[in-house]
């Protein structure tokens, strides 16, 4: 076996086509990947064939740092995975070919991938996208009136699209029957089972209290009997059942279209807006946590940079010396 790498390369891509039975575009990637890996291997400044690395004798050390290089250079964590990959192929066949202690790919791992910061709408937006109707529907109607009250309250108390479609008229306690959460109006707040089914109470603003004012005499007349425990629900479609989470995603999305909305918009979108808007304005992080009901604050700690991003957005627009965007 001529032991070349690129001899090497050529024979492991042979049999990727005769005995594997892989598309030419996947052969063609999979030659791609080595032959990067070749030149990470024999470094910038060394002569083609002078330089040609022996794979045999790769060490797990030197896939380290081939992958740190290309990650160096900007490639991205997918990208760096999918190389991973198709070296510890090969590193797998060519340990059936010849003798090699290990495979100098197995165990590492490319980078973490950035997690994208959750969509936040500007203040602005949040509330028309709230408090505005569709212009093309009466106001007043059943469907409206609802979607007012519920938008509201997604957008005042930061619920999550499940939490808000377990809310009760009130605390009820019948049989088997137990509210997952309530509102109370007597005291602005509601009271949701989050994750892990921990409850917790959020205070609910005025206007979010005079959209469901204007919401319950409806729902009394939607109540019926023969729907079980459904009559208990804050919020009742048409027929008189509990209002769904997907029926309110498909709704809000709808709504936001209707307003021509630049952001594609969804309930998660206003619980973001929410976390942002409040911790814009008091900066009070555990206070953001405790209402969003996040178990660390690690997961709070991304509405933080969001604030950044708008911090420096100011800057860019105020400060003489910055750079205007």
């Amino acid at each position: 076996m001529d032991s070349t790498a690129q001899s090497l390369i050529s024979q492991y891509l042979s049999s990727l086509r005769s005995q594997r039975k892989l598309s030419a575009h996947t052969v063609d990637n999979y030659g791609r990947d080595l032959v990067e890996l070749r030149g990470l291997l024999a470094g910038p400044d060394k002569d083609a064939q002078a330089g040609d690395p022996d794979l045999r004798k790769t060490t797990q050390v030197q896939i380290r740092k081939c992958a740190a290089q290309l990650h160096a250079r900007g490639l991205n964590a997918r990208s760096i995975s999918r190389k991973l990959s198709a070296w510890r192929g090969f590193f797998a066949w060519l340990s059936m070919e010849v003798e090699l202690k290990a495979n100098p790919a197995d165990g590492v791992k490319p980078p973490k991938k950035s997690k994208p910061l959750p969509k936040a709408l500007a203040a602005d937006d949040a509330v028309r996208l709230v408090s505005q109707g569709d212009p093309a529907k009466d106001p007043s109607s059943t469907m409206a009136t609802c979607n007012r009250a519920m938008f509201e309250l997604l957008y005042s108390s930061g619920l999550r699209v499940s939490e808000l479609g377990g809310v009760d008229i009130a605390d009820v306690r019948e049989g088997a029957y137990e509210s997952a959460g309530w509102i109370d109006v007597d005291n602005a707040e509601v009271t949701v089972t989050g994750k892990g089914g921990k409850k917790r109470k959020v205070p609910v603003g005025r206007a979010a209290l005079e959209a469901i004012a204007a919401w319950l005499p409806i729902r009394a007349a939607l109540v019926k009997a023969d729907t079980g425990t459904d009559c208990h629900a804050l919020f009742l479609s048409e027929r008189g059942t509990r209002m769904s989470p997907r029926v309110t995603q498909l709704r809000l999305k709808a709504h936001g279209k209707s307003l021509e909305m630049a952001s594609d918009v969804h309930p998660h979108m206003l619980r973001h807006s929410f976390a942002t808007h409040v911790l814009q304005s008091s900066g009070d992080l555990r206070a953001v946590q405790e209402m969003l009901g996040h178990a660390s604050i690690t997961a709070t700690q991304v509405y933080t940079a969001l604030d950044f991003q708008r911090l420096a957005q100011v800057y860019d627009q105020a400060h003489p010396r910055a750079k205007k965007s």
